[in-house]
């Protein structure tokens, strides 16, 4: 059986990122759990594990539900001492996500809503430059214990 995934080497000090290159596809959120709860573990964040995998599976449905793209990027990082960041690159720029009211019978739609209610902030930004993107990073922050 081949692995899809390569051992965790997150760097420990300065403003690290841990990225890589998965299939689009539903099955991927169980290996983005376990990649996420790994690079925190190097980060010794163990405490937001549990929200991160939270996000991580909410934006890899999101982005194999709407988007044609045959593969996404899962970016993990610390953009500053006292904040993770968990990403995923698809190559759809014209998708943006929005936040919507799911009906109560609907089996679906709800995913940022939970992204928003355990994440410190969230947002998207467009990938590419110029007036021609070509994909987007969806990404959601967590403050780690130390920030006020």
């Amino acid at each position: 059986m081949t692995s899809l995934r390569s051992p965790v080497e997150a760097a420990s000090v300065g403003h690290p990122t841990y990225s890589q290159t998965f299939p689009c596809e539903p099955s991927t959120a169980e290996i983005g759990r376990e990649l996420v709860r790994d690079v925190l573990g190097v980060w010794h964040l163990d405490d937001l594990a549990d929200r991160a995998a939270l996000i991580i599976t909410e934006l890899i449905a999101n982005a194999s539900r709407h988007t044609p793209c045959p593969r996404i990027r899962l970016i993990f990082g610390r953009p500053s001492a006292t904040r993770v960041r968990v990403g995923v690159v698809d190559e759809e720029p014209s998708r943006l996500p929005a936040l919507s009211q799911a009906d109560e019978g609907d089996e679906s739609g709800r995913g940022l809503l939970l992204i928003d209610a355990v994440a410190d902030r969230w947002g998207y930004d467009l990938q590419g430059s110029g007036r021609r993107p070509w994909g987007k990073e969806v990404w959601a922050e967590l403050r780690t214990e130390g920030d006020e």
